[in-house]
């Protein structure tokens, strides 16, 4: 694993790590789901959040992440902490990107292992939907008119063009 793409997966080598991670460098999976292997886990569920070229009925050229790193870690990692609690899973990790993004790159991912599919499933929805609606990240569409739109997490997405 790239230790400088993700350095907070890098900072617990135990077993049982909860880590949340930003970074500016591209999110390879298989990289991650390397730290999730477990002889005793028969689930591993990942989550892929992907810029797509479109948002409301308008062509996406680009996205722009920013965040308040130090609380966006902090809090990152204790929904991944919930998720355990709550779902009976082994390990979660999450990373987050930050800057330009283009088409079709990862900007959030997500996996949690477990013993049993249902687990993991359930703590991975969790942990995403709780991701978009409590950490402080910020994130600006450009749009091919060479618009910008910026919002957070937790707001609807909503533009208008004059």
């Amino acid at each position: 694993i790239n230790q400088r793409r993700y350095p907070c997966v890098y900072s617990t080598c135990d077993r049982r790590m909860t880590n949340f991670s930003i970074t500016s460098e591209r999110t390879v999976s298989a990289e991650l789901i390397i730290r999730l292997q477990d002889p005793d886990c028969g689930a591993v569920a990942t989550f892929s959040g992907v810029v797509r070229q479109h948002n409301k009925d308008r062509e996406v050229t680009q996205l722009h992440y920013q965040s308040y790193k130090t609380l966006a870690v902090k809090e990152g990692n204790k929904i991944l902490g919930e998720a355990k609690e709550q779902f009976n899973i082994v390990n979660a990790l999450c990373v987050h990107r930050v800057g330009d993004l283009n088409i079709g790159e990862t900007a959030v991912w997500v996996g949690v292992n477990a013993s049993h599919r249902d687990a993991a499933f359930n703590a991975c929805r969790y942990v995403i939907d709780e991701i978009k609606t409590r950490v402080p990240i910020w994130k600006k569409e450009i749009y091919v008119c060479l618009c910008v739109h910026t919002c957070t997490h937790t707001q609807t997405h909503r533009h208008t063009h004059s």
